[in-house]
Formats: structure tokens, sequence, C-alpha cells
């Protein structure tokens, strides 16, 4: 630091403002100093840095798995966030870990600064007891004043589906729904049935529909549940749970015989990449997994940075209409 110091002509303080990024240098300054950096191969050291500031610039994640669309998409934008701020990230998954509090553990022995909790993996956070000190964000939970919480606002995408069903004149929805014990699946289930209720208390000829069958967020699991909907000739309209549900859902219906959107509507909740590519073209409500994963980092960072209180940060979904969904037919 002193021999860039010497080249840029400045002082070593000046030199450690350019590299911990204060605005308290004016922009030539700060561009003469990185060209000396540049010129000497000067890199800060991790590992000097966290000894004198306390702070590793590393944050965790724990995510009970990676093969669901949902959270492989909010790790890719936690990943992306966390570089743009400086900050390196630390995967732990509970196939690895097991239990909740090893995976913590793991993540305090490498001296993380903080962590992100996804999805199905909130439930077994909040009822641990996390390491003292170890700030955690997690991504979808019940409220929780020991963290900060960002989630999507699972209960407002379905209405909106299940609204949009009712809309093109079916008398009731169908859910294929995700797994007990998700936040999101219970949430979405939630907004299924207030949609039903809130049209049938409104003086709308709604039918009560049967409870909802669960699979576990694959498209394989959305195949063997949904062929009990596809065998059901009363069933004209289905919310699914999530994108690859609906997928499995959508072979099940083709192969009873029952064409989409002419006999059943689908709608399904993500709006995977492939979505748009389904056949038909899939009716789904957005989740910004983009969105998401950005407002982790940034809770999490304000934290740590500022010692700020946690607090809940929702992010809206929106319906996307696809050629999934129709008007009921009326033969």
């Amino acid at each position: 630091m002193a021999d860039v110091a010497a080249l840029a002509g400045v002082s070593g303080q000046t030199v450690s403002r350019v590299v911990n990024g204060s605005p308290r240098v004016d922009p030539d300054t700060r561009a003469r100093v990185e060209a000396a950096m540049q010129r000497l191969g000067y890199r800060p050291h991790p590992a000097a840095r966290a000894l004198r500031t306390g702070r590793s610039r590393t944050i965790g994640l724990v995510v009970s798995s990676l093969a669901t669309v949902g959270n492989s998409r909010t790790l890719q934008s936690v990943a992306d966030a966390a570089a743009s701020r400086g900050y390196a990230l630390m995967v732990v998954t509970l196939g690895s870990a097991g239990a909740i509090g090893d995976a913590f553990d793991q993540l305090r022995d490498q001296g993380v600064d903080g962590a992100i909790v996804l999805n199905e993996a909130t439930r077994l956070a909040r009822a641990s007891a996390p390491p003292p000190g170890l700030r955690l964000v997690v991504v979808d939970s019940l409220p929780d004043e020991r963290f900060g919480i960002v989630q999507t606002d699972h209960a407002d995408g379905a209405r909106r589906a299940v609204a949009h069903l009712l809309g093109l004149g079916h008398r009731t929805v169908h859910h294929l729904a995700g797994p007990k014990g998700s936040f999101a699946a219970s949430e979405r289930e939630r907004g299924w049935r207030e949609a039903l209720a809130a049209s049938g208390s409104a003086g709308t000829d709604i039918e009560q529909a049967a409870p909802a069958v669960r699979g576990d967020w694959s498209a394989a699991s959305g195949h063997a549940v949904g062929a009990r909907l596809a065998a059901d000739s009363s069933v004209t309209a289905v919310f699914a749970g999530n994108d690859q549900m609906a997928l499995g859902l959508l072979r099940a219906l083709g192969e009873a015989g029952r064409r989409v959107p002419e006999d059943v509507s689908v709608v399904g909740f993500d709006d995977v990449v492939d979505a748009a590519d389904y056949r038909p073209p899939l009716t789904t409500v957005r989740q910004d997994f983009d969105v998401l994963g950005e407002r982790a980092v940034a809770a999490l960072v304000s934290g740590i940075e500022t010692a700020a209180a946690p607090g809940v940060d929702i992010v809206p979904t929106a319906l996307v209409v696809r050629a999934s969904t129709a008007p009921p037919s009326r033969r």
C-alpha cells in the first residue's frame, strides 16, 4: 500500500479509502490510485483486511436443495448482488451439512459476516437458535423479529391467478399445491382459498373446489398427482403451485385426452424461463427472483454495515396471460 501511495503521490490513508470504496475520494485521485494499483499489481489481502476491520466481506447462503428452479434462480441473483457489493458468497446445502444448526456452525467457522436462508430452510431457521452475532435474512418466512425477511407476495399472486380463471367463466378452480411445510406453498394455497371465498361472498355463482391435491414442486409429482384431476371430467380449471408441476399436469391432461385450454385451463406460478415454450404456452404468475435475491442481499449488507434493524420487504407478483387459459367449453 505504501508503494501504491508513493507512485500515485497520495497518502496511505487515501489508498485505504480507495481500496475500501469510500466516497471521500475525488474521481481524479481515485483514478490515479487505481492506475498505480494496476501498474504495481497490487491486490488487497482479504485475510489482513478481515483482521483489521473485523469483517470478512463474505456472506453465507443456506438452502435445503438447489434442485428446484426457484432456489437455483434465487442463488444466481444472490451471487450477482453480493459480487456487485464486493462480497464473496459461501453456499451450504442442508443435504451436505445435515441439521441447520450444523450449517450455521459451518458458516460461523468460515467467519461470514451474515447469511441468507432460502425458502424451505426458513422453517428450520425459525425453529433453531442461530449462533450469537450471526445476522440473518430469510427469504419467505412467517414474521420473526430475530431476522430480516424478504418474501414474494405469494397469496396475492394466487388470488390473481384464481380471479383470472373465474373471470373467464369457470365455476370453480382446483389447486395442485406444493408440499406441506413450505411457506410459499401454504401462502399460495391461502390465496386460492381466499379468491374462491371472495367470489362466492360477492354473489357470484361459484362452487367451492375440492381439497387441494399436493405435489412436491417437481414435474414428476405434477404428472402423478395431476392424473387425479385429469380423470375428473368436472375439472375445467386448475391453479398449479408452480410451473414445474403445471408441466407435469399438462402431460397428465394430454394422456387423459383432455385439451388445454379447450377442456381445462391451467395457470402456474413462477414464470420460469421455459414457461412461454410449454405446449401450450403457460399462463402463470411471475415471481421476480432477480429482485428477491437483490433485496435479500441489500437487507443483509445494510444490517452488517449499518446495524439497521431487521424489517420485512414484500416483493409483488404479476400475472402473465398466455395460451393455456380460456373460457370453459359449453358443450
